[in-house]
């Protein structure tokens, strides 16, 4: 999936609808995802098999799906949608105050 943001769109928007030929072009304002933009000559089949890895990706990113659950929603094997993930800039791991506690927490167990 092509990410291009709106200062770019603005420059070059010939280059986000060439890409959109291909899949779905996610379009970012700031670092969040903010537009879709979807090639109309497409089937409706590839228009959803497009869509459900930027849905799922979005749900996840907002914390709304768990990684599991945005996996199987994207139709994407786990490997392959956490690859989109990074593509995307969206973390997999998310450091917070409970992090230290569950790393030493671990530390048995990996040792």
């Amino acid at each position: 999936m092509y990410v291009t943001n709106v200062r770019e769109l603005k420059k070059n928007p010939s280059e986000a609808m060439r890409q959109a030929r291909q899949a779905p072009v996610l379009i970012m304002k700031g670092d969040q995802p903010d537009s879709l933009l979807v090639h109309l000559d497409e089937s409706l089949t590839q228009t959803v098999s497009g869509l459900r890895p930027a849905l799922a990706a979005s749900l996840y990113r907002e914390g709304l799906m768990s990684l599991g659950k945005a996996s199987k929603l994207s139709g994407l094997a786990m490997s392959d949608f956490i690859r989109h993930l990074g593509h995307l800039g969206i973390e997999i791991v998310t450091v917070d105050e409970t992090t230290a506690y569950e790393v030493k927490d671990l530390s048995p167990w990996l040792s």
